[in-house]
C-alpha cells in the first residue's frame, strides 16, 4: 500500500512508510475518546492486522498538549442521570474494552507516541501496546477514584504488575506522575526528548524493513537511536518503602489505619489525596487490583466490564463527575462518607457476574 491518508472528524488514519499511524484529533478536549473514536480505532486495526504492507501500528495525539486524557465519561453519567436507558454506557466499555484487548493482543508491534497528559483511557490505548514513548511532557495518571468511579482499561491488570505497592499507592491517590516515574513503574519503555519526536517519525517512515528481522526488533533499533534517560529526579522511588508498607494491606480500613500512624510528610500527603476519593471507589479498586494481580487480561476486561456496569450506577460516579466537569466546584458529597461506612458485601454485589451481558474473550 503507498502512502495514503483517510479522517474521521475525531481520529486521522494514515499509512506512512509501513506505519499504520492513528491521530487522535481533539486537541481542544485533550484528545478525550468518544463512543465513535474508539469504534473506528478498532475497525482499523483490525483491518492493518491482515495487511502484509502494515508492518507496525502507532498512535499519537494531536496538539503539544495532551497524548489522551481519558474517555468521555461525562456524557455517560449525564445519561444515566437524565434516566437513559444505559445505551450508551452499555456501548462505551463494551467497545472501549474491545478495544484495550485488540491493543493487548495485537500481533504487530504497536506504538504509542505520548507527549502530554495520558490519564485514565488514554492509558489503555497506550500501556498494552508493545512499545510506549514518553516525553518530558507527559503527565500520567489513573484518576477514577476521583471521579467515583475504578482504574479501568485494565488498570486490574497494568497496576498490580507495577513494582511493589506502586499500583496500589497510584489508583487510590490518583497520583500525578511525570515521565521518570512512568519508567520507573514499567508504563513507559523509551523515554525521547519532545524536540526529537518529529525525528523519530522521521525515521521510522524511513525504515527499510527487512524481512530476515521481525518489525519489533526495528522498531527498537530506531527507538534506541533516539531515546534518552527521563530529566528530573523521581517522586516515587525514595518512597518505595513507605509506599510497599502502608500500601500492602489486604484491606483499605488497615491502609488508612497504617497512614495514620506515620507522622512523615509523605504520609500526610497521601492521607489528605486518599481521603479525597470516594470510599466505595477505594474499595473497588484495591480489590479489582488484589484479583487482578492472579488473572489473564482477557479476565480482568471481563471482570472491569461487570465494575464497570454497576459503578456507573452508584450515586459516587455522578457525583464525582458532577464535581470535576460538570459543576467544577471539586467538592463532591460521596455515599457513604467514611471508608469504613462502605459494606463489603455491597463491594462483593459490584463483582458479581452479569450473566449474558458478561463481556467474554475467547482468546
Amino acid at each position: 500500500m503507498s502512502d495514503t491518508a483517510s479522517a474521521t472528524t475525531d481520529v486521522l488514519f494514515e499509512v506512512k512508510g509501513g506505519i499504520g499511524v492513528i491521530t487522535l484529533n481533539r486537541p481542544q478536549a485533550l484528545n478525550a475518546l468518544n463512543l465513535p473514536m474508539i469504534q473506528a480505532m478498532d475497525r482499523q486495526l483490525v483491518n492493518w492486522m491482515t495487511d502484509d504492507s502494515i508492518k507496525a501500528v502507532l498512535v499519537r495525539g494531536a496538539g503539544d498538549r495532551a497524548f489522551c486524557s481519558g474517555g468521555d465519561v461525562k456524557a455517560v453519567a449525564l445519561e444515566v442521570k437524565e434516566g437513559g436507558n444505559g445505551t450508551l454506557g452499555r456501548d462505551f466499555f463494551h467497545d472501549e474494552y474491545t478495544l484495550n484487548h485488540r491493543i493487548f493482543t495485537y500481533p504487530k508491534p504497536y506504538i504509542a507516541l505520548i507527549n502530554g497528559i495520558v490519564m485514565g483511557g488514554g492509558k489503555g490505548i497506550s500501556a498494552h501496546g508493545s512499545h510506549r514513548v514518553v516525553t518530558e511532557n507527559t503527565l500520567f495518571a489513573m484518576p477514577e477514584t476521583n471521579i467515583g468511579f475504578f482504574p479501568d482499561v485494565g488498570g486490574g491488570y497494568f497496576l498490580p504488575r507495577c513494582p511493589g505497592q506502586t499500583g496500589e499507592y497510584l489508583a487510590l491517590t490518583s497520583k500525578r506522575i511525570k515521565a521518570i516515574d512512568t519508567v520507573y513503574i514499567g508504563f513507559a519503555t523509551h523515554f525521547v526528548p519532545a524536540a526529537s519526536i518529529d525525528a523519530l517519525m522521521e525515521s521510522f517512515t524511513a525504515i527499510r524493513w527487512d524481512d530476515r528481522e521481525k518489525p519489533a526488533a526495528q522498531i527498537t533499533k530506531v527507538l534506541d537511536q533516539h531515546c534518552a534517560p527521563p530529566p528530573g529526579e523521581s517522586e516515587i522511588a525514595p518512597n518505595r518503602e513507605s509506599i510497599d508498607r502502608h500500601f500492602g494491606h489486604a484491606k483499605m480500613e488497615d491502609i488508612a489505619a497504617s497512614l495514620e500512624k506515620d507522622n512523615s510528610p509523605f504520609a500526610a500527603d497521601t492521607r489528605t489525596a486518599m481521603y479525597g476519593m470516594s470510599p466505595t471507589s477505594l474499595k473497588v479498586a484495591l480489590r479489582q487490583i488484589r484479583l487482578g494481580g492472579q488473572m489473564s487480561f482477557a479476565d480482568v476486561m471481563t471482570m472491569e466490564y461487570r465494575l464497570s456496569q454497576r459503578m456507573i450506577r452508584q450515586h459516587d460516579f455522578y457525583e464525582g463527575i458532577r464535581a470535576a466537569l460538570i459543576d467544577k466546584d471539586r467538592a463532591p458529597k460521596w455515599q457513604p462518607a467514611r471508608i469504613a461506612d462502605v459494606a463489603d458485601d455491597a463491594v462483593e454485589a459490584i463483582f458479581a457476574p452479569l450473566g449474558a451481558d458478561d463481556l467474554i474473550f475467547t482468546a
